[in-house]
């Protein structure tokens, strides 16, 4: 469920007019639904229901601590990558027994921070990340539980910059070097080295990639059992895909339907990261038209947001679908799709007002005749704007606002100029 609807032409988020959001709090701004990240969260829930699952959103998706409370509420775990990520989480009121901890470069000072806390993994890139953590772990009188993340070397087809499950990236160990890992460290005595995780990167739009990966990683579960090792769970990572365009991803029971049955008797805890396809088509971003002009035959359409309030266009070449948060009936579109067009539409580049060729969110984009003042809507934002977003410019970053049926509320007030200095005076 997608909790963006037209209503006789004008964008609602929930019950909410997004104009009146528009009125009383400015653009550029993050809209959230909470109904629609409630809704595709309990999907993934019963979609593995009959697996011992836990589910830890991805906090790198969408940080705001608003968010992780309601989605703590409802039953979630925490996938975090860094120390101010754990801070976020327990800030939320989030089950620490229930956070894995990933990332290549995890300092001292983040670590002890972790086992403080009694994290319920740590996700181990490397012999040396192993190595300290059973050194601090000793020093610090404190055990641990963690899963060796491996790389299974398939390719999820996404973009060299979010593939991280193939040999050559900094991720994670390969299958051959696994078991040498597990041979030489499993036998320690402060750190309980007793599951395996992989992660295939961000935006797949297939199962049969995270079929390939389960396959090549029960073999291995099997080989290091049968050499004495205790497994007790599998953590499948994230980067499952969202909705950018209309149905172009597996749902999550299409991805279990896949799963589950390799699975089932392994007795194995099964670990699901999910983040964009929780959060990713439950947030837009909101923003208003200065000016259009024309370039030689080019039309451009000069919004108030940049890239950096959301840089995956400029950093990925990303798709996001955009429209008028009001159109004409015959304007409102059936589809979230790349290749959109009606009659009375005119092909625009979509840009914003930073110093950078990079600056933009559409190009060559068919739309309704767009003008000073109106406000356009860049859909499934939710996942990696936000959190990616910078002072660059010395731009203020945006208001974030959290819709709940017919009311809305500011989670995070636009930064002034005063904050943007704050911190230098």
């Amino acid at each position: 469920m997608d909790s963006f609807s037209y209503r006789t032409g004008v964008l609602f988020a929930e019950d909410v007019d997004v104009h009146s959001i528009a009125e009383q709090v400015g653009t550029p701004v993050y809209i959230y639904s909470r109904a629609t990240c409630l809704d595709h969260l309990s999907k993934i829930q019963q979609a593995y229901g009959e697996l011992d699952t836990t589910i830890c959103y991805s906090i790198k998706a969408c940080g705001n601590i608003h968010i992780l409370r309601f989605l703590a509420e409802a039953g979630s775990g925490f996938d975090i990558v860094s120390g101010g990520e754990l801070f976020r989480a327990r800030q939320a009121g989030a089950d620490v027994s229930k956070i894995v901890y990933a990332g290549t470069g995890k300092t001292d000072a983040e670590i002890i921070e972790a086992l403080d806390a009694g994290i319920g993994y740590f996700n181990i890139e490397s012999e040396a990340e192993l190595e300290n953590l059973i050194r601090l772990a000793q020093q610090q009188g404190k055990s641990a539980k963690a899963a060796l993340r491996v790389n299974p070397d398939i390719d999820p087809g996404t973009h060299r910059h979010i593939t991280t499950g193939i040999k050559e990236t900094k991720f994670g160990v390969d299958i051959e070097r696994a078991q040498r890992v597990f041979a030489q460290y499993a036998g320690n005595d402060s750190v309980d080295l007793c599951a395996v995780h992989v992660h295939l990167g961000s935006g797949g739009k297939t199962i049969d990639p995270y079929v390939q990966a389960v396959r090549k990683i029960l073999l291995l579960i099997d080989t290091l059992r049968r050499q004495g090792h205790r497994i007790e769970a599998l953590d499948l990572g994230g980067g499952y895909g969202a909705d950018y365009e209309s149905d172009t991803v597996p749902s999550a029971s299409d991805y279990a339907s896949g799963i589950i049955p390799l699975l089932k008797n392994k007795k194995l805890t099964l670990i699901l990261e999910p983040g964009k396809s929780i959060i990713a088509n439950a947030g837009i971003l909101l923003t208003r038209i200065l000016y259009t002009k024309t370039g030689g035959s080019k039309k451009f359409v000069i919004v108030d947001a940049g890239m950096n309030d959301l840089i995956r266009p400029a950093l990925y070449d990303a798709f996001h679908f955009l429209w008028p948060a009001r159109a004409i009936n015959a304007f409102v579109p059936p589809s979230r799709k790349k290749e959109l067009s009606m009659e009375g539409t005119e092909i625009v580049d979509i840009v914003g007002p930073i110093c950078e060729g990079a600056d933009f969110f559409a190009r060559d984009r068919s739309l309704p005749p767009m003008h000073r003042g109106d406000l356009l809507a860049i859909f499934t934002a939710g996942a990696y704007g936000f959190t990616m977003a910078s002072n660059y410019n010395a731009r203020p970053l945006p208001a974030e606002v959290l819709v709940d049926g017919d009311t809305f509320t500011v989670i995070r007030r636009r930064q002034s100029y005063e904050d943007l200095i704050a911190l230098e005076v």
